[in-house]
């Protein structure tokens, strides 16, 4: 029986045992009082571990380090403060694998923190913003804790969370955190009007984050029939929806409904997901997972990198030393377009950093994507379409695809070796 009660009494020295793994939901999932309340009483605690995926919020400093060991399978927003100082841990799997690794325990959520929406007339609270890993972290966890926000948009999934689930519950009512992609670059403009190109009408889209995937979605207002099976969704999922463009009518599985674990967006995708069935959020099981996506003919996956070295090898990972990336889901979005009957894999970035060239002889960071899964590599100068390609035609591919001020320097490199 779950016990609901004010947020000034929550005593998480009463629910959280030293050695305990302590997992919540990202980005805008976040509970916010719940783990601002964590953080203020982590010395009455003693040592435990946290869990994170992206997060928005600023709840987390450096000097929370003295008592929690945190952990990540991303360096994504403010994750970067914990990773530049040192204290954070990184896991470096595929999304795909969470929910195994949490069911058997490697990937500890002893204690489960939640942000819901409030019961409908069911007595079913929803997941709200993010579905994903949180459904096995609920089987998973010895204790729950709710905070039911009365503003969190009630959206449809797989996993309806009754009473039964929950140990604690605390009522808020705040808005939840939104997401606002700064403005395209000229770069980034270039980027999306070749990919569109290449996205034809009845096609099943899954985008990564950030502003490029919207910055695409929003060049595709005059195709038709488009789907999505993506594990988030931002605004411009929300604009085509209700501009028909989305109607995912072609999909062979889940004809009707799009498909995602997370929501990446402002107000008008959290207005337009509650209570809408068309928008199905499911378990990254499902999302991420290969037998669903052996399913989707015409599946253009839309990736993003740090740097893609001139044979293909995909960095998404580690930029100047520092982990801002992850491993996620490219890697099984990618090999599914691969895979998929008219399916493109895709993998957009912008040609430099700064100065930088991110076309590079040589990655700066870990093979986060083996060249033998790589695809099309698409920059403001062109597409490099590496599948079937040699080693000798890759490079001349990547070269020419490169920053123009960049080309002979890599030129001479590659012959380097």
């Amino acid at each position: 029986m779950s016990a609901t009660i004010e947020l000034n009494a929550l005593d998480f020295a009463g629910i959280v045992r030293p050695g305990d793994g302590v997992m919540w939901g990202q980005a805008s999932a976040e509970p916010l009082p719940l783990t601002a309340a964590l953080m203020a009483q982590r010395h009455a605690i003693g040592r435990f571990s946290v869990f994170l995926g992206v997060t928005f919020s600023d709840t987390l400093k450096e000097e929370h380090a003295d008592c929690v060991s945190f952990s990540a399978y991303c360096g994504t927003g403010g994750n970067r403060v914990l990773a530049k100082a040192g204290k954070l841990d990184i896991l470096p799997s595929h999304y795909s694998e969470l929910p195994g690794l949490i069911a058997s325990g490697k990937l500890k959520a002893d204690v489960l923190l939640l942000q819901l929406a409030p019961a409908n007339e069911r007595g079913e609270y929803s997941l709200s913003l993010a579905h994903e890993y949180l459904i096995p972290a609920i089987k998973a966890a010895r204790v729950v804790v709710a905070e039911v926000n009365e503003q969190a948009p009630w959206t449809c999934g797989e996993y309806p969370v009754r009473e039964a689930d929950l140990d604690v519950i605390v009522h808020t009512s705040r808005p939840p955190i939104r997401y606002t992609n700064p403005p395209p670059g000229a770069a980034e403009l270039e980027i999306a009007r070749i990919i569109a190109g290449l996205v034809e009408d009845g096609a099943t889209l899954q985008f990564g984050l950030g502003a490029l995937p919207e910055t695409i979605l929003a060049q595709l207002a005059d195709r038709r029939d488009l789907g999505v099976h993506s594990g988030a969704i931002g605004d411009q999922v929300a604009a085509l929806m209700q501009d028909g463009v989305i109607n995912n009518s072609r999909k062979a599985i889940d004809r009707g409904q799009t498909i995602a674990g997370i929501m990446f967006g402002g107000k008008r995708l959290h207005d337009f997901a509650h209570n809408n069935p068309q928008i199905q959020f499911r378990s990254c099981a499902y999302t991420h997972g290969a037998d669903a996506l052996a399913h989707i003919d015409h599946f253009v996956a839309l990736n993003s990198a740090v740097e893609v070295d001139l044979t293909g090898q995909i960095n998404a990972e580690v930029a100047a030393g520092v982990y801002v990336g992850a491993v996620g889901g490219a890697g099984d979005f990618l090999r599914a377009a691969q895979r998929s009957k008219g399916g493109l894999p895709i993998v957009a970035l912008p040609s430099t950093a700064g100065r930088h060239s991110r076309i590079v002889a040589k990655l700066g960071g870990p093979v986060s994507t083996p060249r033998s899964d790589a695809g099309i590599i698409v920059t403001e100068y062109g597409m490099a379409d590496l599948r079937g390609a040699s080693l000798v035609e890759r490079t001349r591919r990547m070269i020419a695809i490169a920053h123009p001020e960049q080309r002979e320097k890599l030129e001479r490199e590659s012959r380097d070796g």
